[in-house]
């Protein structure tokens, strides 16, 4: 059984989106190996000034985002009436598809906010689909206790841990996914098995982990070979994002928040955008 090893790690950096809402980002837009992931922004602060203004109405084509709160609500409307509140724990998922207009305003709770939106590239056989809204409260994420203070959450796709295949609320992506956030205290270890097929990576967002010999520290995205099987140890108090999909084997232009296969697709969405013929 071949198991993944550690291929590249990418350091976070420091940002700002919305109205100044500050945010660390990695992205990987022009590495295939991200593939079939664009980019993970996490928000984490104490401060409402950090993030007051929230992210107003703005558009997006050509992707899906799927964003999870540990701490804190972000409320969710755009222009097809979908209003949904996201709750500490729980999870909401868009695939603008040929076009959306959405706002997304975050609500600190006992004095923080700490989540993470993930932005998920489309096949072009979907790129101009329907767009669709989704959100997944605490109590429906699929959760396993591994041990004493380690704790598996499933928000989308399915994950074997010890011959138990374990299927979160998520499941209607645009290719086949897993999404997973595992709380671990140090020396605890996860083993878990993966569809071979997937690409997968693993973001710290605390403490630190190993990979074998190799330790990744908060803050780091790791790219992972290919194989059947992961294994992690937590150093210290950790958490721990696993993203896994089928990579989508197509160009990728990207420009703000839209996604497509072509520059005259990026203009064509700019152009139908600016006209008013976007939705």
């Amino acid at each position: 059984m071949a198991y993944r090893t550690v291929n590249q790690i990418l350091k976070s950096h420091s940002s700002s989106d919305g109205d100044g809402v500050r945010i660390q980002r990695v992205h990987g837009f022009d590495n295939p190996h991200f593939s079939p992931f664009l980019m993970i922004d996490e928000l984490k602060s104490l401060s409402p000034d950090d993030y007051i203004g929230g992210f107003p109405p703005h558009p997006h084509r050509g992707i899906e985002t799927l964003t999870y709160m540990l701490n804190g609500h972000f409320q969710h409307k755009d222009h097809l009436g979908n209003v949904g509140e996201l709750r500490s724990g729980g999870a909401q998922w868009m695939s603008a598809g040929k076009g959306i207009v959405h706002s997304e305003m975050p609500i600190m709770a006992n004095e923080q906010l700490h989540g993470f939106q993930i932005w998920i590239n489309l096949p072009a056989s979907k790129k101009m689909s329907d767009p669709q809204y989704h959100d997944f409260q605490s109590n429906v994420i699929t959760e396993k206790q591994l041990s004493d203070n380690s704790l598996l959450r499933i928000i989308a796709g399915d994950l074997t841990i010890d011959g138990e295949t374990l299927t979160g609320p998520l499941l209607q992506t645009g290719v086949p996914l897993t999404v997973a956030d595992w709380q671990a205290d140090s020396n605890d270890k996860m083993q878990a098995c993966l569809n071979p097929d997937f690409q997968a990576m693993l973001y710290v967002y605390q403490g630190e982990i190993s990979i074998g010999d190799i330790s990744v520290a908060q803050g780091h995205l790791t790219l992972l070979s290919t194989g059947e099987s992961l294994a992690i140890t937590a150093n210290e108090r950790s958490g721990v994002l696993l993203l896994a999909g089928t990579p989508i084997n197509e160009p990728v232009v990207h420009y703000g928040p839209f996604v497509m296969n072509s520059m005259d697709e990026i203009n064509q969405a700019v152009e139908d955008y600016q006209n008013g013929t976007f939705i």
